[in-house]
């Protein structure tokens, strides 16, 4: 997706109808990222009009020889850990519950089988239900594809302790997967 310079030039200049035009470009993108990162659509939507707001007013910072959506979806991103690190104080206050997790001993999972069972959507809501701090790490570093030196510096942590909230997101993943195999009897 790059649109047309044109189209960036008349953004710049303050022309609605062209700032509306990359919105409606701009929206799936930066709406798949907002998901990743909140559950709640009210949130959702705020931070998508605040991250577009701040794409219209950098537009004169950005280079042709960039992708453009790789472009927006740094921004997004970035407002998103931005957010989160303000808030994380405010968030930190709220008590996970664990789900008692009980795994068959020598019960492995096929998750190649597994994957007949659940879509993208189910498995995007598994990983939101994750603490927050997991969720955030795990989808760093396993959707945008940032490395934990990356993330620790983002999110003000080590990067061991990233790598930590990784582990815990992926076996967290890993068990609600199983339970839910073995609730359907596949396993």
């Amino acid at each position: 997706m790059n649109p047309d310079p044109r189209l960036l030039k008349d953004c710049i200049k303050g022309k609605r109808r062209a700032q509306f035009e990359l919105y409606k470009l701009c929206y799936p993108i930066l709406m798949g990222v907002c998901r990743r990162y909140r559950s709640n659509e009210d949130e959702v939507a705020a931070m998508l009009n605040t991250g577009f707001l701040k794409i219209l007013n950098n537009l004169k910072k950005y280079s042709l020889d960039v992708p453009f959506a790789a472009w927006i979806k740094r921004i997004m991103i970035n407002l998103l850990i931005d957010d989160f690190r303000k808030n994380r104080k405010e968030k930190s206050k709220i008590v996970y519950k664990e789900t008692n997790v009980l795994i068959a001993e020598g019960k492995a999972v096929d998750f190649n089988e597994a994957e007949k069972f659940f879509d993208a959507d189910h498995i995007e809501q598994i990983v939101k239900s994750l603490p927050e701090m997991a969720c955030q790490v795990f989808n760093l570093f396993a959707v945008d594809g940032y490395s934990h030196k990356e993330i620790a510096g983002q999110l003000g942590i080590s990067e061991g302790t990233s790598k930590w909230y990784l582990s815990e997101a992926r076996k967290k993943i890993r068990e609600q997967l199983s339970n839910e195999l073995k609730k359907s009897k596949v396993i």
